[in-house]
């Protein structure tokens, strides 16, 4: 519900705040005092473009913000939450337009881009106006109102359950049958797995045969290097000697220095270490012998093995990985063909299904559909209509294959007058009569395709008396369940409020400024009285415009 409305240099308005309650408030005022500034207000703060026209002569920009209380729309509390832009249950818009046509917008004080602010907007106000664009003329709004109005939510689920699992049956066989002959890919398969799995791909293998290569290919090195080192570690003069004549020398002498016989220790302990060493030194020498033919076995073997990685475009150490992927699509190929009998079978039973529910689904929609027409039908002859019809159209898709929001599209259409065929409600060419159609529509389906604040504008214009009075109660009765803001020039509608607003013009250093008053009871009784009558208030006009108040206490 719309708390707060503030308004600063946009249009002739230099600085105005609203405050608004529940029920029906309405906004009367002389003509071309500005009323439906309030509406373009709102229009703009629900992400309308900005005209830098709009911006009070002499300022250099327009300021305009909104508070909402979110009790009665839980979709923009969620909006708000999925959108990281929630502060403490409040929403608060706020738009600026400057001099030179520059615009931002903010939500909760974080600046946001347009397309953000009308689709918060879009759940807080509707706004239904001759130039306002109205969610109720697009045909996907009008389905999901008249779902909403035949209440089958069960229809619905059913309905796009059995299209997305015909969908999702559907491309599996269609990705099955892209891989084209299975025969063929199963012999291809076939023969690539054999010539794969003819050469040694696990890694331990992998990592042998490359440090069997590279011992053969340096074995001319390494034979030379432990050779040395075998020299070196061996003989009379080698260390291993040495060492052992410096321990027998340290230890004749550590009677005199305890000390030594840790020396020696490590000593004794170096000498098992050298032994060890030249042991081992011995087995890798006896392994190694220059076999030119071995190491050319090796390399034509490695070279197998990457002509195999480059074929497949992989690297070596992922063939194992590869082969074993060809090997499962080869397993899933082998019952290829029951798959596919099997998908035929569930794809038919998913299409039966869908065409069961959406059948289901049409015949709700038309029952709905029907007693909506007839309500609304009714309703518009009482907004001044007479003679005029209401329809809605179920027509079919022209896919022809399962759709999640079943086999038709709504369209409402519209005859205002007697003898006019019946013509889209987005074509409607009077601003005024579209008004009456959608508050028609509103108390019809008791406000359920709205956002928590309605706003009418010009929906009375070319009517008066009755007709007018018609529409002020239906007006009054919608904003029991919906917040309903009006912007009238006609009494009975005024009177209809249960809040009233004046807008008022009047020129100020030779600016025309325009102002808004909130009215009191006595206010209210005066200005419904120049309603009435005009400027100059008769006793007669303030009698007319209290018998006009008591009648909707």
């Amino acid at each position: 519900m719309l708390l707060r409305l503030s308004i600063r240099d946009f249009a002739v308005v230099a600085e105005a705040e609203l405050d608004f309650g529940p029920g029906l408030t309405v906004i009367s005022g002389e003509t071309g005092a500005g009323k439906s500034l309030l509406v373009d207000a709102l229009g703009f703060l629900s992400g309308a473009r900005g005209d830098a026209s709009a911006v009070r002569h002499g300022a250099q920009r327009a300021e305009l913000a909104a508070e909402f209380s979110l009790d009665d729309c839980p979709a923009a509390a969620a909006w708000l939450a999925e959108q990281d832009l929630d502060e403490d249950g409040s929403c608060q818009l706020r738009r600026t337009l400057r001099a030179d046509g520059g615009s931002k917008a903010w939500i909760n004080g974080r600046s946001v881009t347009l397309s953000q602010l009308a689709e918060l907007a879009g759940l807080l106000v509707e706004i239904h106006g001759q130039h306002a664009q109205q969610a109720l003329l697009a045909r996907p709004h009008q389905t999901r109102l008249l779902d909403e109005v035949a209440r089958h939510p069960d229809l619905l689920a059913a309905t796009a359950d059995s299209a997305r699992r015909w969908k999702a049956l559907q491309q599996e066989r269609d990705a099955l049958l892209a891989r084209g002959d299975v025969s063929e890919r199963q012999a291809w398969l076939q023969h690539q797995l054999d010539e794969l799995d003819a050469q040694p791909l696990d890694p331990a293998t992998l990592a042998e045969l490359d440090a069997s290569h590279r011992r053969h290919a340096h074995a001319a090195g390494l034979i030379a290097a432990c050779d040395a080192a075998l020299d070196t570690l061996g003989g009379e003069d080698a260390v291993t000697a040495r060492l052992l004549r410096l321990r027998a020398s340290l230890h004749r002498e550590s009677a005199h220095e305890a000390r030594l016989l840790e020396v020696e220790a490590m000593l004794e302990s170096a000498c098992i270490q050298l032994d060890e060493a030249q042991a081992l030194l011995q087995r890798i020498r006896d392994d190694l012998d220059l076999d030119p033919e071995a190491l050319a076995a090796l390399e034509r073997r490695l070279s197998r093995i990457h002509d195999l990685a480059r074929k497949h475009r992989v690297p070596v150490e992922r063939l194992a990985a590869h082969r074993d992927a060809l090997a499962a699509e080869l397993d899933s190929l082998a019952d290829a063909d029951l798959r596919l009998q099997r998908l035929d079978r569930d794809i038919a039973a998913a299409l039966a299904d869908w065409q069961a529910a959406a059948a289901a689904l049409s015949a709700s929609r038309r029952r709905a559909g029907d007693a909506l027409a007839d309500a609304i039908t009714d309703l518009m002859g009482a907004l001044g209509m007479q003679g005029g019809r209401f329809e809605v159209a179920l027509e079919p898709n022209a896919t022809g294959t399962p759709d999640p929001l079943g086999s038709e599209r709504v369209e409402f259409l519209v005859s205002a007058n007697p003898g006019q065929p019946l013509r889209p409600l987005r074509k409607v060419a009077s601003g005024g009569e579209l008004s009456r159609i959608s508050l028609a529509i509103e108390v019809a389906t008791q406000g359920q395709d709205a956002a928590a604040t309605l706003v009418f504008d010009e929906v009375d214009a070319g009517i008066g008396g009755a007709v007018a009075a018609a529409v002020g109660a239906k007006l009054r009765a919608l904003g029991a369940t919906r917040q309903v803001l009006c912007v009238t020039h006609q009494p009975q509608v005024a009177a209809a409020g249960h809040a009233q607003y004046r807008v008022s013009k009047a020129a100020q250093d030779g600016i025309t400024r325009s102002s808004v008053q909130a009215l009191d009871a006595a206010g209210r009784v005066e200005e419904i009285a120049r309603m009435v009558g005009g400027a100059d208030i008769s006793p007669e006009a303030r009698a007319a415009a209290k018998k006009l108040l008591e009648s909707f206490r």
